[in-house]
């Protein structure tokens, strides 16, 4: 086992930097709407197009990150961004006027969208291929870590000052990007680059013709897309629906924290010999029966049991998605096809919409079945990319 996780110092560098910046971001953002609503007297709309605005920037900036790591490195995108990001996080902090809350959202979103798809590329260039699934799964049980850990730290915090979570957020950023500098300048962390650097204009053309990476993507976009109900339209579901409908809500996140925590690495190790695309379709299945299942469920425990089918899909799905796109990304363009793949955003944003408008429709019986639908229609968009794949290149592990 020791030898197994005998990964590059840099990489062990990331994904603890992962757990303590995720912790430190998810004690200030889930609170950034009760922030301005409270200290700033902001009213709901602005709040709402201020929230927006983050995964809409890293949708939109997530490409040009990409781009811009294979251009000119990731280690230059990667230190640049964090230090901005140490910025912003103070900068909410300070900030008095709605305007800057925006501004300074926009700029989060980009920084994430940069960062993100730098990180993941170097993961996968200082990493054995046979290794690097093991490594995504551990960067997301990292991201899950801090996920879980950072909102109940945000509490106690906020207890003292309803802006200090911003400024030790900013700190731990900060802190993260010394940290980050020291092992890159200490570490070898050669890339390749590409044989013809090509313009960003380009670059996209060749990206938007890469079929197997749009089927990737369309799929990405409706699996988000289904996802993306957990946070907006399931709480609203249970809150009209059943009695202590809130206190149900937050006992099935916490389930969903603490099983991705405890059963990450281990369904990882045991799925390694699995064909990744099998591992995908695998966990979208479980997705699509979860959601399905809350659309049937009319007590607490059936509820229990389709947010526990869900997250096993999640443990499947979302670290093989990285292991996917880092073997079909060409050599010394790892970076823009991060980038690219997080137009699978846009599923993050359209998905609450439409959810919305189909739970005031539908009703939450219908609601859930359909979600489950969508979600198992990104099958045939991964298995379609899957086989224009293995005609170019035998799918390994």
């Amino acid at each position: 086992m020791k030898a197994s996780l005998n990964f590059h110092p840099v990489v062990w560098t990331l994904l603890t930097g992962t757990i303590f910046t995720r912790a430190a971001s998810s004690m200030a953002l889930p609170f950034l709407a009760l922030y301005l609503s409270s200290s700033q007297q902001v009213n709901p709309v602005l709040i709402g197009i201020t929230i927006g605005l983050s995964p809409l920037s890293s949708t939109l900036g997530g490409f040009m990150g990409g781009y811009l790591s294979d251009r000119i490195g990731r280690k230059k995108v990667m230190l640049s961004a964090i230090a901005l990001w140490s910025l912003v996080y103070c900068g909410f902090a300070l900030a008095d006027h709605i305007v800057l809350f925006m501004i300074l959202n926009v700029l989060n979103g980009l920084c994430r969208s940069f960062f993100e798809p730098s990180s993941q590329a170097m993961m996968g260039d200082l990493t054995e291929s046979r290794l690097r699934k093991r490594v995504f799964s551990l960067r997301y049980t990292a991201i899950n870590v801090g996920a879980a850990v950072g909102p109940l730290l945000g509490v106690y915090i906020a207890g003292f000052s309803s802006s200090l979570p911003f400024l030790i957020t900013g700190i731990m950023y900060f802190l993260y990007g010394i940290a980050l500098l020291i092992m890159l300048n200490k570490f070898s962390t050669a890339q390749i680059t590409p044989e013809k650097k090509l313009s960003l204009s380009e670059t996209l053309t060749v990206v938007l013709r890469d079929r197997i990476l749009l089927l990737f993507v369309i799929g990405g976009i409706l699996v988000n897309f289904g996802y993306s109900q957990v946070d907006s339209t399931l709480p609203q579901y249970l809150q009209t629906s059943f009695q202590e409908g809130v206190v149900l809500f937050s006992r099935l996140i916490s389930l969903n924290a603490i099983m991705v925590i405890l059963l990450q690495y281990p369904l990882s190790v045991f799925s390694e010999k699995w064909p990744v695309m099998n591992t995908i379709m695998v966990g979208c299945t479980l997705f699509a029966v979860g959601f399905a299942g809350f659309g049937f469920a009319t007590t607490p425990i059936w509820f229990i049991i389709s947010m526990i089918i869900v997250t096993i899909g999640e443990i499947f799905v979302f670290p093989s998605t990285s292991v996917f796109i880092d073997m079909i990304a060409p050599e010394g363009r790892r970076g823009t096809y991060f980038g690219a793949a997080q137009f699978r955003s846009i599923g993050n944003f359209s998905g609450p919409v439409f959810g919305g408008w189909l739970l005031m429709e539908t009703g939450g019986h219908w609601l859930f079945i359909i979600i489950g639908f969508i979600i198992l229609s990104s099958l045939l968009f991964y298995s379609s990319g899957n086989k224009l794949f293995s005609k170019t290149k035998p799918v390994s592990d």
